[in-house]
């Protein structure tokens, strides 16, 4: 079983939940209102006057086959509009109860 953190501007929400539930993720918690700033490209996202937009969160643990597609498909997202910024990091969970 894996863990994937995906943080996202908040336009990204409706077609990142939409994935999901393609492919059958169920399980996730999901943060509304993060803030922060990428490491790469993208505008800060700090609800801030002078950095208005704000990112949110989700993290879900899937099958280790599901990892490949779910990140296909957020690759294709953040592709699409980069300027948003869309990241995703997948580790491994140990245990579970």
């Amino acid at each position: 079983m894996k863990s994937v953190f995906i943080t996202f501007d908040q336009a990204h929400y409706v077609q990142i939940i939409e994935t999901l539930d393609k492919l059958s993720c169920r399980g996730y918690s999901y943060f509304e209102q993060v803030r922060g700033r990428g490491s790469k490209t993208g505008e800060p996202h700090y609800g801030s006057h002078a950095w208005p937009s704000m990112c949110s969160a989700i993290i879900t643990m899937v099958d280790d086959a599901k990892v490949e597609p779910l990140l296909k498909r957020l690759r294709q997202m953040d592709e699409e509009a980069p300027q948003l910024g869309l990241r995703a990091f997948v580790w491994t969970i140990e245990q579970s109860i």
